[in-house]
């Protein structure tokens, strides 16, 4: 059976709790260059690529797959790794398998960070919805570059953010015209708002206030569905809110994670 690749830091210890970090779209476990050594220091961490992606690209095969499939993915290598729980933290995409995780399999989860996620796409606006069909148009018809290019300069819009373009491009660019139009499906039919309230698990929810892919919305819906789940805006910050305020970012996740 093929398992997921992935980045581990830290000492695998029942002493030393698990972090794992879960990536965005057509991204890898290169999401989190600026969170895991500084996790490790405390944290047994973990950064998987999902299936179809990175260097998990041959996981699955080539045919259609779920968030569901994904988070079943995750749970797979947590048992195979004889981690029985761990502190999640979703971006994006990997913020939508957290979600499927903790309603799946809730034992496995001691907590959930959730950044610029949702329980069920929608589009930000207006300008969302030209941007979603337009980001279908290039997965259909443009070079994969291209439309790593045009993703990239969304994502990080500030002329100082130009080394983050350069890597979101690099790490795009790889993706397969297939794989990334299949990842796009997944998250179109992906809808757990209804089992929300069955999460029990302490619980964050990460919003970057300049988020033009994700609306605010949909974020201060999870926080208000999910018991006791504490709510985080940070300012300043788009989509990849990991990148664009890291120190921010580092400081409230890894407060929120000691704490449980």
């Amino acid at each position: 059976m093929n398992t997921l690749h992935c980045v581990e830091h830290g000492r695998r210890d029942a002493s030393q709790p698990a972090v794992v970090f879960l990536h965005g779209l057509g991204s890898s476990s290169a999401d989190w260059a600026l969170q895991l050594p500084a996790f490790a220091e405390r944290y047994h961490v973990l950064a998987p690529d999902l299936r179809a992606h990175g260097r998990s690209r041959d996981v699955g095969g080539r045919g259609r797959f779920s968030v569901e499939q994904l988070a079943d993915d995750v749970d797979g290598l947590l048992a195979q790794l004889n981690i029985p729980a761990a502190h999640v933290v979703g971006l994006s995409l990997g913020g939508c398998v957290a979600l499927a995780l903790a309603v799946r399999h809730p034992a496995r989860v001691r907590s959930l960070t959730l950044v610029n996620t949702f329980a069920q796409y929608m589009p930000a606006g207006r300008r969302g919805v030209i941007r979603s069909i337009v980001r279908l148009g290039m997965v259909l018809f443009a070079p994969m570059p291209v439309l790593a290019r045009w993703v990239g300069q969304g994502l990080f819009p500030k002329p100082e953010q130009k080394p983050f373009v350069e890597a979101a491009v690099a790490s795009l660019g790889q993706n397969s015209r297939h794989a990334y139009l299949a990842s796009m499906l997944a998250i179109s039919r992906f809808d757990v708002q209804a089992q929300l309230p069955r999460i029990t698990c302490p619980t964050l929810v990460v919003a970057g206030d300049r988020d033009m892919t994700v609306p605010l919305a949909a974020k201060q819906l999870l926080h208000r569905s999910i018991p006791g789940a504490q709510f985080l805006l940070v300012p300043d910050s788009g989509h990849a809110t990991p990148y664009d305020q890291t120190d921010l970012f580092n400081q409230a996740v890894m407060e929120f994670v000691n704490a449980h």
